[in-house]
C-alpha cells in the first residue's frame, strides 16, 4: 500500500512541477511576444511565482491532479478549460496587487499555458496518434471496419490510440447512404455491403471487423457470407452490450463461425414457463452426458430444481459434466448414475433412488450409417430403451415425459429414423393411458456441432488439409445451436399436455455444399483450389432433404411462434403391442433383415428400400 501511495504522491509532484514551469514559460514567452523583450520581466518574478503557486491551488481544487493521464479524454478537456478560466481571472486580481503585468500579457500567456498543459496530460496519446499515422504503418494489420455506428467509431478509436494492437483501418462499410462519403474518426465510409469485396481489393484489406451488434440475425448472416467470401479473416462483435458507455471491444470480438451464416433470429423461449414447472421438482435426464443432455442439464441446474439426477452409459462423458455442475451449481442436489436405458431393472433402480417428477429422455443411439450396420443396437438403444423408461415414468407417477426426436422420424430412410418414429408412437401409446403422466416428443434437425455432427468433421477436414467430404451437392438441412435444441425442450415441457409432437420452425434449409464452402473461407482458405470439396455420394439411409411433420400430422401454434404441435395420429395399440413382441425377438438372434421388414410393418412410410443393397444382401446371409 505505502509503494503505490508514494507512486501516486510522485507522479502528482511531477505534474505539479510541469504546471510551474509551463506557467512561468508561458508568461515568459508571452512577455517576449507583447514587448518584443524579455530583460525587464524579472522585476515582476516575486509576483509572477506568487501567481504560478495560486494557479496549481486552484488546479487542484479543480481536480486535475486526479486524472489517469493515459485516457485522458473530453471530459479532462473540460476540467483543463474550468482550471485555466478560474486560473486566469484569480491571476488579473492578483497581478493588480503584484505583479502589475499588462492585460493583454496574462491573455497571452494563458493561450500558451493552455497548449502547454494540454502536451504535459495528453503527449501518449499525441506520441500514439504520431505513431499510428506516420510510424510503422506498414507493420500493422490492414482492416476494414463494417458498421459506421457507435460499436465501429469506439473500435476504430481504440484501433488507433491503443499501443496493444497493431491494427490500420483503412475503411468503413455502412447500409446507411447517409453515411456515404463521410468520415468515422478519419476513416472513410466508402460504401454499402455490396461495395465489401471491391473495397478488400482497393485497400489490400487482410481482415475485417463486423461492428454492427444491433442489426438483426438475417442481415448479419448475409453481411457475413459476403465477407467470407473476401477470403479475409472476419471477426464479429457478439451484442449490444459490448457497446454500451463506449467501452473497448478489441478484446471482445470473435472470429465468426457457421452460427453466424444461419440466417435466422435465436430461438427464445418464456424462461418465466420453464423456471415454473421446473424450480423444486426432481429431474432426470437419460443420457445426460451426450450433447443434448449435457445442456439440458446445464439449463436445468440454472432454473433451481431440488434435485438433478443424470443418467448415462458413457462414464467419461457423464464425469465431465458432473465436475462442470458442481463447479458452477455448488448447492446442487446431483445424482450421477451409471447405465443402459436398455437395462429394465437399471431403470427402475434409477427411478426408485431418484424420484423423478419429470423426466427428459435423450439417450439414444443418432448416428445414421453405423444403425444402418447394427440395426439390432438401434432398436434394443432407441426403441425399448425409450419403452423402458417411458414405463417406469408411468409405474412411478412422474408428471412429464419430454422425449428427444428427430426430424429423421418423418418419412424415415433409414433405421434409425423408423426407429425414432416407434419412439413416438410409443410416447402417444403411453399418454393415452396415462392419467398422470403427461407424454410429449421434440421434434428438430440437425444441431450444430453436436457429436458425430457435420460441422466437427469439416473442421478437423480442413485443419488436416483437406478434402472436405459432402455427401451430394444439393443435400440441405435445417440447423439449429445445442442451446436452442434444448431450450425448445424446456419449453415443451412447460406446454405438455399429453401425446404432442412438439416442432420447432427452423427457419429456411441450408445446403451442405454452401456450409463447407462458408466453413472453408472462415478459415482463411479458398475452397475448391486450397482445400478441395469432394462428393462421396450419399450415405446409406441418407435423404437429400429432411421434413419436419408427416402429411397426416397438420400444424397448430403455440404460445411460442417458433414452436408448434404436430396433431397426433392415432396408434393402433394392439398392432403397437404385438409387433413390439416381434421386434424384441428379432432384435435378441440379431435378425437385421427381420427387424426392417417389422420396421416397415409398424412404420409403413418407411422407405427401407432407400438402404444400401450390400447392407441389405449381408443381413440375409
Amino acid at each position: 500500500m505505502k509503494a503505490i501511495c508514494w507512486h501516486k504522491v510522485r507522479k502528482i509532484s511531477v505534474l505539479l512541477l510541469a504546471d510551474v514551469i509551463s506557467f512561468l514559460l508561458a508568461v515568459f514567452l508571452a512577455h517576449i511576444v507583447v514587448y518584443n523583450r524579455a530583460s525587464d520581466i524579472f522585476a515582476y518574478a516575486i509576483g509572477i511565482g506568487g501567481a504560478a503557486l495560486l494557479m496549481v491551488a486552484l488546479f487542484a481544487v479543480c481536480g486535475l491532479y486526479r486524472f489517469q493521464l493515459q485516457n485522458a479524454g473530453f471530459e479532462e478537456m473540460m476540467y483543463i478549460c474550468l482550471g485555466i478560466l478560474a486560473s486566469f481571472a484569480t491571476t488579473v486580481l492578483w497581478n493588480r496587487l503584484f505583479a502589475q503585468l499588462h492585460l493583454r500579457e496574462i491573455l497571452v500567456a494563458y493561450l500558451i499555458l493552455f497548449n502547454l498543459l494540454c502536451v504535459s496530460r495528453y503527449w501518449k496519446r499525441l506520441y500514439r496518434a504520431w505513431n499510428y499515422r506516420f510510424v510503422g504503418r506498414k507493420h500493422r494489420i490492414r482492416v476494414m471496419v463494417v458498421g459506421g455506428g457507435d460499436a465501429g467509431t469506439t473500435m476504430i478509436k481504440e484501433m488507433k490510440t491503443s499501443d496493444k494492437v497493431a491494427y490500420l483501418p483503412l475503411c468503413v462499410i455502412d447500409d446507411d447512404p447517409q453515411k456515404l462519403h463521410t468520415r468515422v474518426c478519419g476513416i472513410p465510409v466508402v460504401g454499402n455491403r455490396n461495395d465489401i469485396e471491391r473495397a478488400v481489393a482497393k485497400y489490400g484489406i487482410e481482415q475485417i471487423f463486423v461492428a454492427i451488434p444491433s442489426v438483426n440475425k438475417q442481415n448479419v448472416g448475409a453481411i457475413c457470407e459476403i465477407c467470407a467470401r473476401t477470403g479475409c479473416r472476419v471477426r464479429i462483435l457478439p451484442g449490444v452490450y459490448q457497446v454500451l458507455n463506449g467501452t473497448a471491444m478489441l478484446n471482445q470480438v470473435r472470429d465468426i463461425d457457421v452460427n453466424d451464416l444461419l440466417g435466422r433470429e435465436p430461438i427464445t423461449v418464456n424462461s418465466h414457463e420453464v423456471f415454473g414447472y421446473i424450480e423444486g421438482q426432481n429431474i432426470l435426464v437419460t443420457g445426460g452426458g451426450g450433447s443434448i443432455g449435457s445442456e439440458l442439464c446445464r439449463q436445468i441446474a440454472a432454473h433451481n430444481p431440488n434435485s438433478l439426477t443424470i443418467f448415462d452409459i458413457y462414464e467419461n462423458n457423464a464425469y465431465e459434466i458432473e465436475m462442470e455442475l458442481r463447479r458452477n451449481y455448488p448447492y446442487l442436489d446431483l445424482r450421477v448414475l451409471i447405465g443402459s436405458v436398455r437395462d429394465e431393472r437399471r431403470v427402475k433402480d434409477v427411478f426408485q433412488r431418484s424420484a423423478p417428477h419429470i423426466v427428459f429422455h435423450a439417450a439414444a443411439h443418432k448416428h445414421v450409417p453405423l444403425m444402418e450396420h447394427s440395426p439390432a443396437e438401434a432398436v434394443k438403444n432407441n426403441v425399448f430403451g425409450t419403452y423402458n423408461v417411458a414405463k417406469a415414468a408411468l409405474d412411478f407417477g412422474v408428471k412429464r415425459f419430454v422425449m428427444i426426436s428427430t426430424d429423421k422420424a418423418v418419412n424415415p430412410t433409414n433405421v434409425m429414423g423408423a426407429t425414432k418414429r416407434i419412439c413416438e408412437m410409443i410416447v402417444q401409446n403411453f399418454a393415452a393411458k396415462s392419467k398422470v403422466t403427461d407424454y410429449v416428443a421434440v421434434r428438430f434437425g440437425n444441431v450444430l456441432g453436436s457429436n458425430g455432427s457435420v460441422i466437427p468433421l469439416f473442421k478437423r477436414q480442413i485443419a488436416e488439409g483437406g478434402p472436405v467430404t459432402v455427401t451430394h451437392k444439393d443435400i440441405i438441412r435445417y440447423f439449429m445451436t445445442i442451446p436452442e435444441a434444448v431450450s425448445l425442450v424446456l419449453q415443451a415441457g412447460a406446454y405438455a399436455t399429453g401425446g404432442e409432437i412438439f416442432v420447432l420452425d427452423m427457419g429456411q434449409p441450408v445446403r451442405i455444399v454452401t456450409l463447407a464452402e462458408n466453413l472453408i473461407r472462415l478459415s482463411g482458405y479458398k475452397p475448391y483450389d486450397e482445400i478441395d470439396i469432394v462428393f462421396t455420394g450419399l450415405r446409406p439411409g441418407e435423404k437429400l432433404f429432411e421434413e419436419l411433420l408427416l402429411d397426416e400430422e397438420g400444424m397448430r401454434k403455440t404460445p411460442n411462434e417458433k414452436i408448434y404441435i404436430g396433431n397426433p395420429i392415432p396408434v393402433d395399440q394392439e398392432l403397437l403391442d404385438s409387433t413390439l413382441q416381434e421386434i424384441r425377438e428379432a432384435a435378441a438372434v440379431n435378425d437385421g433383415a427381420q427387424l426392417i421388414t417389422l420396421l416397415k410393418k409398424l412404420v409403413p412410410m418407411y422407405h427401407a428400400e432407400k438402404r444400401n443393397p450390400a447392407i441389405a444382401a449381408k443381413e440375409k446371409e
